[in-house]
């Protein structure tokens, strides 16, 4: 056999990039599938909190957040799938930390709000559920999402605090809409008493919450909702860059938990980046946090 000339090299070396670029487009497409439309993680930490009765059982929290109902990625039906497996976890108290529509114009189709939110209905926890609004929903017209929701039974806070079980929950407006009242949210769940957890669709409030305020929970980053290997998130959402991007941080005595959320945002898809909830077990702490 003749040595392979330098023209039938070549004819080779494509062939094998071609092959190398389709197994890695196949590659990534099954990622983003995975990714985009498996089954939620279900993340879980446990968290002493300062104020919560001694002697009791643990209580269960559920964080979720960042639904953005649309087609092709969460219509209605898969959301109703997913709250469905998410009650099969028993919380004690489910969390909504706002996005629940989404008019992203790449989406396939867009619900009607009644119809979008219908599925949140079938959440069962001992204390129901309590919700805060995103920057989509503001969008979409806080009044009404704000409306519909209640209609399901559940409790949407607006720069406002509640007594609910043994928890003073307070809930922020949008950061992003300039809705978010931190001093009056603050002010108002101080009136209640601990023990305190405070709600938020973003997580950019954190750096200037009072020391008496240990957790916070909030969404909106998706986790980056596309990340790449050796680079990371390629987008935040959150003006501090990746410092609370995702999942638990702790800082200054207080902790923050970020859920990455179970829907999408502008494009329909995630990639290195799989949807989750937060399964958080509050447990009994000194009403003093340590510095």
């Amino acid at each position: 056999m003749g040595e392979v000339s330098r023209s039938q090299r070549r004819r080779i070396l494509g062939v094998l990039l071609a092959a190398g670029a389709i197994a890695m487009a196949g590659v990534l497409a099954f990622s983003a599938a995975r990714d985009t439309l498996g089954e939620p993680l279900v993340r879980q930490a446990s968290i002493a909190l300062p104020g919560l009765a001694a002697g009791g059982a643990p209580l269960r929290v559920l964080l979720l957040s960042d639904i953005h109902i649309a087609g092709p990625d969460m219509p209605p039906a898969r959301l109703a799938h997913v709250v469905a497996r998410l009650n099969a976890l028993h919380p004690d108290i489910v969390l909504i930390a706002g996005d629940f529509v989404s008019d992203k114009w790449l989406a396939t189709r867009h619900y009607p709000l009644d119809q979008a939110l219908t599925p949140l209905a079938g959440l069962h926890a001992r204390w129901g559920t309590v919700a805060v609004l995103g920057n989509h929903d503001y969008l979409r017209g806080a009044a009404a999402t704000r409306a519909g929701l209640e209609r399901l039974g559940v409790r949407v806070l607006v720069n406002q605090a509640a007594r609910i079980g043994p928890l003073t929950l307070g809930g922020l407006g949008d950061f992003t809409s300039e809705d978010a009242r931190i001093a009056p949210t603050v002010g108002a769940m101080r009136q209640l008493g601990p023990p305190y957890v405070l709600l938020g669709h973003q997580p950019d409030s954190f750096p200037d919450l009072a020391p008496d305020i240990t957790l916070m929970l909030a969404g909106h980053t998706h986790c980056g909702q596309i990340a790449l290997p050796l680079i990371g998130p390629i987008v935040s959402g959150s003006r501090y860059g990746r410092r609370y991007v995702c999942g638990m941080v702790r800082e200054h005595g207080a902790t923050l938990i970020v859920t990455g959320g179970l829907g999408t945002s502008d494009l329909p898809i995630r990639l290195g980046v799989p949807t989750d909830v937060w399964l958080i077990t509050l447990t009994p702490a000194a009403l003093t946090p340590e510095p």
